[in-house]
């Protein structure tokens, strides 16, 4: 186990995830999916987690590996075209994950969902979570709609909102 790794996990707080993510950062995302959807019969989710809990740690689990245990919690995999799409954020890791579904993944290449991700975490070293949260989400739009256009019924299957676990 990393030492530093687990310090930056054990001094993590909510307060200074929620200061990050405020009321205004989660609207602006919120609008920011909203809008990427209206271009797309894709889906996306957005989740931030302060730390991983000490056990997680303990065991050495990765942002990845815990992306997609939240990709599954939230029920990301649950839409009729399995296009849904996780952007995963680990504020102690400052590490961005994005997890797609089988609908998607079998489209767009790995390297095409990294892209979005490291834009976001140059933002997010910079401090600029709003930026790096709406760019990432658009970025993840344009590789949806480039895929799954919109269809004649597009229906609205996961909620828009950020979800801070």
């Amino acid at each position: 186990m990393h030492v530093t790794r687990t310090l930056k996990h054990l001094f993590a707080t909510r307060i200074g995830t929620r200061a990050r993510f405020s009321t205004a950062v989660e609207s602006a995302i919120t609008a920011a999916i909203r809008a990427a959807e209206a271009r797309t019969s894709g889906e996306i989710r957005f989740a931030v987690e302060t730390a991983l809990d000490t056990p997680r740690l303990w065991a050495g689990m990765t942002a990845a590996a815990r992306a997609k245990q939240v990709f599954a919690s939230l029920g990301v995999w649950d839409t009729e075209l399995r296009n849904g799409v996780l952007i995963y954020v680990l504020m102690a890791d400052r590490h961005v994950e994005i997890v797609a579904d089988r609908g998607a993944a079998s489209r767009v290449a790995p390297d095409e969902w990294n892209r979005p991700a490291r834009l976001m975490e140059v933002h997010f070293r910079a401090r600029h979570f709003r930026e790096g949260a709406v760019a990432g989400v658009e970025a993840v739009g344009e590789l949806l709609a480039r895929y799954f256009p919109p269809g004649p019924a597009n229906r609205d299957e996961l909620p828009n909102q950020p979800t801070l676990l």
